[in-house]
């Protein structure tokens, strides 16, 4: 074996150490999603989904693009299970609808990728704990 020093990336997650704290992303794939799948000049939005907008089963049997559908899911479902928690609950709902969806859908799935063109850069933080932890007892 050889020693190749600290790692910078791992399964495509990076690996940003100092002193303090370490903090993982997965900014480049976000961008790679967004350029792969034609996105760049898409406008930005603040949230991943809209609560307003009801999602059905599509009763027509007519899919939408179901294959290309289905890769921007699994690539957002990789992204979530990874660093990006906050789009968890808007991929795992329209996974649901992966074997035919219909242009409700696809409206919902534009709305997350475009949540994540605004927020590339989001990451999770780990810093260090005190070394001595407090306990605070409320009584009464």
């Amino acid at each position: 074996m050889k020693d190749m020093g600290e790692a910078d990336v791992i399964l495509g997650i990076k690996l940003i150490r100092s002193t303090d704290r370490i903090t993982i992303s997965q900014s480049h794939y976000v961008e790679k999603i967004i350029e792969k799948f034609g996105y760049q000049s898409s406008r930005i939005v603040k949230t991943p989904y809209n609560s307003s907008v009801a999602l059905f089963k599509n009763e027509s049997g007519v899919s939408v693009a179901q294959l290309r559908y289905s890769q921007i899911i699994g690539s957002l479902q990789y992204l979530a299970n990874g660093t990006r928690l906050d789009i968890s609950f808007s991929v795992s709902k329209l996974a649901r609808y992966t074997s035919c969806p219909d242009r409700t859908h696809w409206g919902a799935l534009d709305r997350v990728v475009r949540y994540l063109k605004g927020t590339v850069s989001l990451a999770i933080h780990y810093g260090r704990f005190p070394a001595v932890l407090e306990v605070v007892m409320l009584i009464g």
